[in-house]
């Protein structure tokens, strides 16, 4: 570690950073044995919190059903309780967002997450190409869950090493059929080069504004009933686009819907279509003057 830019960084100085409850708090901590989250675990638990670390296991490669183990080991040592958790994930199209919800589906409600600045930076970026707007650009949903947001990966992986922990290494971190691992491995060292400086604080930064911004912007649509299609005709097009797109995120598990989405979402609430589809097999239909969602396969009704 020696000549290493994080080799003297100390706990104190990492939690000086983080967003950790109160001390003797009860946490679910998610962690998958990668440094990010094997440095959340060890942090949450040096700053005073009853952690237990959960590690779900989506059987996508030889061995993952030992990963469980090697994460238990780990918060054994550091007094914390572990939990494993079986959630099966094919291969194939969209296994990134299929992982995704098998995780949200099998981890508590309020677990906390270790994304880093470096994860923000990805995630602003990947929903600017999205089109999900302002909400978008505010970057990861819930901030209140990802305590190690002030802190950068390479922090995370020198603080485990410091520790004498090895974590896991994901291949998929790498595979290129995910757009997010483009952006970054591509896509921010190629900004880093153009602009001559690292875009993740820059980014970061404007993740926190944006955040900031979408406080006012929920203060407006607070009393809005977005699924009452007679409300949403007396908006103006931007204030019902704008409590749609509140209530799709709620739906969509805190990912800002795209703007196309958005639209026709309106369209359906305007009766020009009966329903459309916005995210992973999510449907909006209209019925009796009211939208709804759909499940996966719904049968739309003929009420309007």
């Amino acid at each position: 570690m020696r000549g290493h830019p994080y080799a003297l960084m100390e706990a104190a100085d990492l939690l000086a950073r983080c967003a950790f409850p109160s001390p003797g708090t009860a946490v679910d901590c998610a962690v998958s044995g990668g440094p990010d989250s094997l440095a959340l675990l060890v942090l949450a638990v040096e700053a005073g919190l009853t952690v237990t670390a959960w590690h779900v296991d989506h059987g996508l490669r030889p061995g993952s059903d030992a990963e469980g183990d090697r994460v238990a080991a780990v918060a054994a040592s550091l007094g914390a309780a572990a939990v494993s958790v079986t959630a099966m994930v094919g291969d194939g199209p969209n296994l990134e967002a299929r992982a995704r919800e098998a995780r949200l589906d099998a981890l508590p409600d309020g677990v906390l997450t270790g994304h880093t600045a470096d994860d923000q930076a990805e995630t602003v970026l990947l929903n600017l190409l999205r089109g999900s707007g302002v909400h978008g650009s505010a970057g990861i949903g819930d901030p209140g869950r990802r305590p190690l947001l002030g802190l950068r990966r390479g922090e995370t992986r020198a603080f485990c090493a410091a520790r004498g922990i090895e974590p896991l290494d994901d291949p998929m971190n790498d595979d290129p059929r995910f757009v997010r691992n483009r952006i970054r491995n591509e896509v921010l060292p190629l900004l880093a080069e153009v602009s001559d400086r690292d875009p993740v604080p820059l980014l970061a930064r404007h993740a926190k504004l944006a955040g900031e911004a979408v406080v006012l912007l929920d203060a407006l649509i607070a009393d809005i009933n977005p699924t009452d299609a007679r409300t949403l005709a007396g908006l103006s097009p931007e204030l019902a686009r704008l409590a749609l797109r509140g209530w799709l995120t709620g739906l969509l598990g805190g990912r800002p819907p795209d703007a196309a989405a958005v639209d026709r979402v309106l369209d359906v609430a305007g009766g020009l279509v009966r329903a459309t589809e916005v995210a992973g097999g999510l449907r909006i239909e209209r019925s009796r003057g009211r939208l709804r969602p759909l499940p996966e396969g719904g049968r739309i009704d003929g009420g309007r």
